[in-house]
């Protein structure tokens, strides 16, 4: 069976960058408009770096930021449960927190700030993933945010029904985001296994009911019998589940975050930047 498409550190550029105030490493690469890319626990991992190098031949300029873990270290089991362990007690990231807004994301906005004073387009994108996925919603509250991605967004960690039901955002952060969504146009397009208990469906609904038909939904299917073939437990939608086999559902989700990034931050027509898609049905995002 293939693998997940994987890279390493090679021809990334890295360098210390500190806003909101904390300091952390960023590596880059690629040119075009700006795309910050949030890596999952454990971090910095090869897959990740696979869907990093697929977003600079896409021809986006991307910044990964590692707040923690090794950059380029293989994910094992140990290695994952360490980081863990220190994401749960750490002030930054407030893992079980509900109605939350987390310090680690103003550090996120000043890097997205950033980035799109130097970079062209209208703004730029963010993509969270697990650990790190409502992240990027959290970014949107600053206007340069123009294609905000939650990839099964994860925090706070699902321990009870308000947890469930909590979107990973402050409600402040979340009214001002949906008033983007009525009087800029923002859209939100959030991805999730149907059977990942780390990120329940409440959450979506929860999302779904605050930004309408500004959140764009791709929720593959794991359940038994699925057509991609996933486990019970699959989880990473855009890194470890990718198969680069055309008609995959994990790649066409892949293709479909391309597409988003490229309607909402290279369109020279500001009337078409926003155009809200329906939520995509359960297994079929858009090819």
């Amino acid at each position: 069976m293939a693998d997940a498409p994987r890279s390493d550190l090679a021809g990334w550029k890295k360098a210390p960058f500190t806003g909101g105030g904390l300091t952390f490493d960023c590596y880059e690469k690629g040119s075009g408009p700006g795309v910050v890319l949030i890596p999952e626990i454990p971090g910095i991992t090869p897959e990740v770096l696979g869907l990093a190098e697929h977003l600079v031949a896409e021809g986006f300029t991307v910044v990964v930021p590692s707040p923690f873990g090794t950059p380029g270290r293989e994910e094992t089991a140990g290695y994952t449960m360490g980081v863990f362990a220190r994401l749960c007690v750490s002030k930054e990231f407030r893992a079980f927190a509900v109605d939350a807004e987390r310090p680690i994301t103003r550090y996120l906005r000043a890097v997205a700030a950033e980035l799109a004073a130097r970079t062209p387009g209208r703004g730029v994108g963010v993509i969270g993933m697990c650990f790190t996925g409502g992240f990027a919603l959290a970014t949107a509250v600053d206007d340069v945010v123009r294609a905000p991605v939650m990839s099964q967004p994860a925090t706070p960690f699902p321990l009870g029904a308000a947890r469930r039901r909590d979107p990973g955002v402050s409600r402040q952060e979340l009214e001002h985001i949906a008033e983007r969504t009525r009087t800029d146009g923002l859209c939100v397009l959030g991805l999730r296994f149907t059977k990942d208990r780390a990120v329940p469906a409440e959450r979506f609904a929860t999302l779904r009911e605050q930004l309408g038909d500004a959140f764009e939904v791709i929720e593959l299917d794991s359940g038994p019998g699925n057509p991609g073939g996933f486990s019970k437990g699959a989880h990473q939608v855009l890194t470890a589940e990718v198969r680069e086999t055309p008609g995959h559902p994990a790649l066409a989700a892949r293709t479909r975050v391309v597409q988003f990034l490229r309607e909402n931050l290279i369109s020279e027509d500001p009337g078409t930047s926003g155009v809200r898609r329906p939520s995509t049905p359960p297994g079929s995002p858009t090819e």
